[in-house]
């Protein structure tokens, strides 16, 4: 029997022994007449009881109904109020779509969120995979890459088609510092080839761990198709990508080589970041991407002072339109995180940085 009949009865019967049989004709009314108030008092809460469960069964077994909340509205509401209270609305741009994270708060997911191409953001996930599997320390070099003629012709079929590369040779060696530096600055999808095959085997092989990583990370909206984001079939959220952005920028080598203006390469030379905000408006890195499937993206940190207090924010932008993609995506950032920091927080207490995350 449950506690909800449980108790009701076991008061009732408590009456009888206690009265030692004898009668009592005015008390016996009385006691007649509390015992139909109570009893009526627990009608009332079994019938409401029943109603709830009534309520609630059919939510259950109706998974159609409109009441089921989606994970994007999950997921708005979880990031509202991060620092007391949601963004206003001013601070995401007018197309595409956005989310930040400020300081160490929750994340905060701009309106329009759904799955679309990513371009070269994907190569933050590349980069923070191959950084799993083969950590550096901040100075090292890391273990070298002989380059093959195999690479060389994928190289050439991707200029064919007018993808992002940088020239390589057949034996070039490039340590893995300088394959990351080739992936994260210039943008080279040779390189990402390079990487993913050097890591598993093959790039079929690697994009399994992509998308492993991702559902590891809560990327719920997101799917990898290949290491460079060439293919629009490579898609994801603002808000996830942001995910893997927090993650990767933990770790210092990562976080040290997208804040690098120039690099130098053996065979290409000297290659420059994309990112052309590094060091202005305290923009320290993150990742450009862009094409015509996925407009202008960028992944960003920059760093302000925010009520008096130096603040971290980070974020990612996607689908920004614009002749010009990249600069579409940059400036967009940049609005964002002046639009955050002119803003009155009132801010949760004080976090203390990430100083780095164990490979």
């Amino acid at each position: 029997m449950s506690s909800a009949y449980r108790k009701p009865d076991t008061c009732r019967q408590r009456h009888a022994p206690l009265n030692g049989g004898m009668a009592y004709p005015s008390r016996r009314r009385t006691t007649a007449r509390r015992i139909r108030i109570r009893w009526i008092r627990v009608a009332g809460v079994l019938a409401a009881v029943a109603a709830i469960a009534g309520a609630l069964g059919h939510q259950l077994l109706t998974p159609s109904s409109s009441t089921v909340t989606s994970p994007i509205d999950v997921l708005r509401s979880e990031h509202r109020g991060a620092l007391g209270k949601a963004l206003p609305s001013t601070v995401w741009p007018a197309d595409g779509q956005a989310a930040v994270r400020v300081g160490q708060s929750q994340i905060h997911a701009g309106p329009n969120q759904h799955a679309a191409a990513i371009a070269s953001v994907a190569k933050v996930m590349t980069a923070y995979l191959v950084l799993r599997h083969h950590p550096l320390r901040p100075g090292d070099d890391g273990p070298t890459i002989t380059l093959t003629d195999a690479d060389v012709a994928d190289t050439d079929r991707r200029r064919e088609r007018e993808e992002s590369v940088v020239s390589i040779a057949a034996g070039e060696r490039l340590t893995e510092r300088q394959a990351l530096q080739a992936l994260l600055l210039p943008s080279a999808n040779n390189i990402a080839a390079v990487l993913a095959q050097w890591d598993t085997g093959s790039v079929g092989r690697f994009v399994a761990r992509m998308n492993a990583t991702a559902r590891s990370l809560g990327m719920t909206h997101t799917r990898y198709t290949d290491p460079s984001g060439f293919d629009d079939a490579t898609v994801s959220t603002a808000a996830d990508q942001l995910r893997v952005v927090d993650r990767a920028m933990r770790l210092p080598v990562f976080a040290s080589i997208v804040a690098t203006p120039n690099a130098a390469l053996p065979v290409a030379g000297t290659v420059h970041n994309t990112n052309t905000l590094l060091g202005q408006s305290g923009f320290v890195g993150v990742k450009t991407g862009s094409d015509a499937a996925a407009g202008g993206c960028f992944a960003f940190r920059a760093i302000r002072w925010i009520n008096g207090k130096r603040t971290t924010v980070t974020g990612v932008v996607l689908g920004q339109p614009g002749h010009d993609r990249i600069a579409a995506g940059l400036a967009a950032a940049d609005a964002i995180v002046d639009r955050i920091a002119g803003h009155s927080w009132r801010q949760a207490p004080a976090m203390p940085p990430h100083l780095g995350e164990r490979p």
